[in-house]
C-alpha cells in the first residue's frame, strides 16, 4: 500500500529517510520510483518528468503518484529538494584542487592529455544537452527583444565575466549599440544609471549568484526593461525576473566548471541577430 503523508519533508536527507523509512509498504512500481531517487539524485534535480520517467523505466504520473505519496504538491514541489542540495554542495576552490591532486589516473607525464580528454568529452556531452534543451520560442523572443532595443547592456562578473565581454565585442561587431558593464573603479550604480527604457539589459550569472549582477538585474526590472538571463537553475534569484531565462548545464570535471556551453549559446544568439537584421535591411 502507498504511503501518504500530511506534511512533505524540507530536506533532501529527511526525504531519503522517509523513502528508506517506508519503502516496504510501497508499490512495486514506487518501490522502482524510489530506487532510482536514492541512486540518481543528480538526475533528479535538473531532468523533466519524461527524461526522468524514462530512466526509471516508468510512466511519468508514476513520478507524479510517488511525489504525492510522500505530500507533495507535485513531482517539481519535491524535485526542489534536489536541487537546493545539488546548488549547496558545490565545492570551494581548495575542495576542487584537490580533487585533482587526488585523481591516481593523473599520474605520470600524460596528466594534460588526460585531463584535456576528460574535458572535451564532458563538454561534448554537455553541448549535445544544450541543443536538447534550448528552445526555439526562447531564442526568438530573445532575437526580437535585442533587434528592438535602443542599446543593449551586458553584466557578469567573475567566472562569468569572459562570457559578457565576448558577446559585447560580437554585438559592437555586427553593429548592435552594446555596453559592457565592466564595474571598472567599483562604478557599478554609475553604470547602471546609464540604462535608458528603450535598451535592453542581459546579465549572466552562475551559483553563487553574483550580488552586483543580482543589483543590476533589479534596477532594470524597476525601470521596466526587458531582461535575458543566462543562469544555470530555475531557482537562480535572476531567473524568476528574467523575460527570457536560459538554463545552461556546463560541463564539470573535476567540480571546474566549463563555460563552452554558454559560450556557444551567446554567440548563437548573436549570429542568428546578423541574418535577421539583414533580412530586415531595405
Amino acid at each position: 500500500m502507498d504511503v501518504i503523508r500530511d506534511k512533505n519533508a524540507t530536506e533532501l536527507d529527511d526525504l531519503n529517510a522517509e523513502i528508506t523509512k517506508n519503502f516496504s509498504e510501497l508499490s512495486k512500481r514506487l518501490q522502482q520510483v524510489a530506487k532510482y531517487i536514492l541512486d540518481s539524485p543528480n538526475e533528479i534535480a535538473f531532468g523533466t518528468v519524461a527524461v526522468i520517467a524514462k530512466d526509471a523505466n516508468v510512466h511519468p504520473s508514476t513520478l507524479i503518484r510517488f511525489s504525492h505519496a510522500f505530500g507533495f504538491t507535485g513531482f517539481s514541489d519535491m524535485q526542489k529538494l534536489f536541487q537546493n542540495k545539488l546548488l549547496q554542495e558545490s565545492p570551494n576552490y581548495e575542495e576542487r584542487i584537490k580533487l585533482i591532486q587526488d585523481d591516481r589516473s593523473l599520474e605520470g607525464k600524460d596528466a594534460g592529455i588526460r585531463l584535456l580528454e576528460q574535458l572535451s568529452h564532458a563538454n561534448s556531452q554537455a553541448l549535445t544537452n544544450l541543443k536538447n534543451n534550448i528552445s526555439q520560442q526562447d531564442l526568438e523572443q530573445a532575437r526580437n527583444i535585442l533587434s528592438q532595443a535602443d542599446s543593449i547592456h551586458v553584466k557578469a562578473v567573475r567566472r562569468s565575466f569572459p562570457i559578457a565581454s565576448y558577446l559585447a565585442y560580437l554585438f559592437n561587431h555586427i553593429n548592435l549599440r552594446c555596453f559592457l558593464l565592466d564595474g571598472v573603479g567599483g562604478m557599478h550604480q554609475e553604470q547602471d544609471h546609464l540604462i535608458r527604457k528603450n535598451d535592453a539589459v542581459i546579465v549572466i550569472s552562475f551559483y553563487p549568484y553574483a550580488d552586483e549582477t543580482q543589483q543590476t538585474l533589479n534596477n532594470a526590472i524597476a525601470r521596466g526593461n526587458p531582461v535575458i538571463v543566462f543562469t544555470d537553475s530555475l531557482l537562480s534569484p535572476l531567473a524568476q525576473y528574467a523575460s527570457v531565462c536560459f538554463v545552461v548545464k556546463e560541463a564539470e570535471v573535476h567540480s571546474f566548471r566549463s563555460l563552452t556551453s554558454t559560450m556557444c549559446l551567446v554567440q548563437s544568439l548573436a549570429l542568428s541577430l546578423v541574418h535577421q537584421l539583414d533580412s530586415q535591411e531595405p
